[in-house]
């Protein structure tokens, strides 16, 4: 005879057994929607964030051959699309409109080149007699018993003697002992015939580069907005992702050709200041100089100082006196520090509004992987940067940082 248990003991069986899992189940559960990631996978993911930005780096480094004039042509491409606008509602043709508008702006500044030509020629067949005579000043100075070249040399020979003298030598072994061999490796001299192949080499490669720009550009001329379409159909169907395409494309469109121009500007303002300054103290080939001080201005900071150093060279050939040659690098440095400080300064801020030590952060790291075409390229690379960053959601913290 079976005794089925009462609906009384079968609840409290139930309550008691079931109701520490329950209690177990709500505590391990973690909250809907909440997956707390394991450390182990955060530490993964920063790693390979790090390699991938190492890699995209020396990517950058080992591509600079392609990716540098592919660069500088686009740039080119971007300041002379206006132009050929212009000849387009004109009804002329598109090819030959930008073969008008290149042959014109390549050919004024190969003009602008030539008519100081005599005078660049003339600076180069004084470069050796510039040598001697800095090194006549430098010599005077260093034989001047006052002066303090004269006391730092003193000092250097003193402790070269003090550094020669034969340390005491310890006390000889028993045993006969072999005097070591020492070999002295002469390096080999400088060779002038291996210096002019090498230089010819590298002279060449700047010429086929030069030339890959020029093709480029002209065919980034030609083609128009055909390579934006293709672009904006590649971002995908729906049409909210092509009109962020649009609006960034004309963006940076708009950036550029400012920059651009803003280049422009104050490089015609340098060289005409520096002529001005120069050729009122009577400096010979002032027009030579005012077209290297505008040129050498496209380089921030360092092509400043290169111009002025040269230019206080010129003047010390010519004046023979140390404070007129202050004077004009100092003349040149002054112009090109305060065109930079402020119409440069003012119109990039009507460009875009870039934090100071952005630029300068950007500078340093492109001039470090490219050199002086990092130099030329780092403030249009950043201003693209910012622009995309400005429209793509994920990437807004970095429009953020580069913001004044």
């Amino acid at each position: 005879m079976s005794h089925s248990p009462s609906p009384e003991l079968t609840e409290s069986l139930s309550s008691e057994v079931f109701a520490p899992l329950a209690d177990v189940k709500s505590v391990a559960a973690p909250a809907v929607g909440v997956e707390p990631a394991p450390p182990a996978a955060t530490s993964r993911g920063v790693a390979l964030n790090i390699l991938a930005v190492l890699a995209v780096i020396g990517a950058l480094w080992l591509a600079q051959p392609f990716i540098v004039p592919l660069l500088i042509g686009i740039l080119l491409a971007y300041a002379l699309t206006p132009l050929v606008a212009v000849l387009d509602r004109c009804r002329i043709p598109r090819a030959l409109g930008v073969i008008v508008v290149m042959g014109g702006v390549f050919g004024s500044i190969g003009g602008g080149v030539y008519a100081v030509s005599d005078q660049i020629q003339h600076i180069v067949e004084q470069l050796p007699e510039a040598a001697r005579n800095l090194s006549a000043a430098l010599a005077r100075l260093s034989t001047d018993p006052a002066g303090s070249l004269q006391k730092m040399q003193k000092a250097a020979t003193a402790v070269e003697k003090a550094a020669s003298l034969p340390a005491a030598a310890p006390p000889a072994p028993a045993t006969t002992r072999i005097a070591p061999t020492h070999v002295i490796v002469d390096p080999p001299g400088f060779g002038v015939g291996n210096f002019l192949l090498s230089s010819s080499i590298g002279l060449l490669g700047y010429a086929g580069q030069a030339a890959m720009v020029l093709f480029l550009t002209y065919f980034l001329l030609l083609g128009g907005d055909s390579f934006k379409r293709k672009l904006v159909r590649l971002t995908g169907p729906t049409l909210t992702h092509k009109k962020i395409t649009v609006q960034i494309l004309d963006d940076i469109n708009v950036s550029i050709q400012k920059y651009l121009f803003m280049l422009l500007v104050t490089n015609v303002l340098v060289a005409l200041l520096t002529w001005v300054v120069l050729l009122a103290m009577g400096l010979e080939n002032a027009g030579a100089w005012a077209v290297g001080a505008g040129l050498m201005h496209i380089v921030p900071y360092l092509g400043p100082g290169l111009t002025a150093i040269a230019i206080a060279m010129a003047a010390f050939m010519q004046f023979d006196s140390f404070p007129l040659a202050m004077l004009a690098g100092g003349a040149s440095l002054t112009i090109a520090t305060i065109v930079g400080t402020f119409v440069t300064t003012w119109m990039t801020g009507r460009i875009a509004s870039m934090s100071s030590a952005a630029v300068f952060i950007s500078l340093l790291f492109w001039s470090w992987l490219w050199g002086v075409a990092g130099m030329l390229l780092s403030i249009p690379l950043i201003v693209i940067l910012k622009v995309i960053s400005e429209h793509v959601q994920p990437l807004q913290p970095i429009a953020e940082m580069l913001g004044d």
